[in-house]
């Protein structure tokens, strides 16, 4: 008689500690809740943890994603200290380690891991975020642009809009209100230096005032955490480049 070799894995459990609070309990102050994964049994990354957690221990978990492939950022949290999109953090798989995960900081929160990002998408539309201009191309078509005035736009239109880096801002905690924080920045630079708006004399107007641009102290967490690896802090450095020389 043939014995088969086993292909069976020794299990390799790694606790999960979870930031939880549900608005239907309001009385009950949020706690970490603690979840063990068989890693395994999951896939490689934080979100692939998070959905086996909800499918098979515990449904009423609650956080937000879709595409799974860094681009709709729509999993931002904080996991181990970092602000970071869950589909894009590698679990550490030193079984020894918790994973420790809270929803984005200082925002209000909806449920779980989800904040509440009114007032973020709020002043990102305050910024008017689309191509303005005065006159149209004489033949009808498209707005051309060279290939050196493109170059420009790198670094600033993969932003995924996650707010990552906007939480992760000293200043942005301290003047929310008032100040827009670095993701909406560096988007309202994104169209101050494309060449083919013809806004930009109105756009720096907007942020002509001591809160909206100028409360940046150049702390740099933005680029620090930012899961796309762009740099808002020299966007914000430019436009106040731009402004001073206007």
């Amino acid at each position: 008689m043939v014995r088969l070799a086993s292909t069976a894995t020794e299990p390799l459990m790694k606790s999960f500690k979870i930031y939880r609070w549900s608005p239907d309990t309001p009385d009950q102050k949020p706690e970490m809740k603690t979840y063990n994964v068989d890693l395994n049994k999951t896939g490689p990354m934080v979100l692939d943890a998070l959905l086996k957690i909800k499918n098979e221990q515990d449904s009423t978990l609650t956080f937000r994603r879709s595409c799974r492939e860094g681009i709709c950022g729509s999993c931002a949290m904080n996991i181990n200290g970092r602000n970071t999109l869950a589909c894009l953090c590698r679990i550490d798989r030193d079984a020894s380690k918790e994973e420790k995960i809270y929803p984005l900081p200082h925002m209000y929160v909806v449920r779980d891991l989800v904040p509440d990002l009114t007032l973020f998408y709020k002043q990102y539309k305050a910024i008017e975020p689309y191509l303005q201009r005065d006159s149209v191309p004489e033949d009808g078509r498209e707005n051309l642009q060279s290939i050196e005035d493109r170059a420009k736009l790198d670094g600033m239109y993969e932003c995924i809009l996650c707010a990552c880096c906007s939480t992760a801002c000293p200043s942005y905690w301290w003047n929310q209100q008032e100040y827009l924080g670095p993701a909406v920045l560096m988007q309202a630079y994104r169209w101050m230096a494309d060449s083919r708006d013809q806004a930009t004399e109105r756009r720096r107007e907007k942020l002509e005032n001591s809160m909206s641009l100028y409360r940046c102290h150049t702390i740099m967490n933005c680029a620090r955490t930012c899961p796309k690896h762009l740099n808002p802090g020299l966007a914000i450095a430019k436009i106040k480049k731009e402004m001073s020389f206007a």
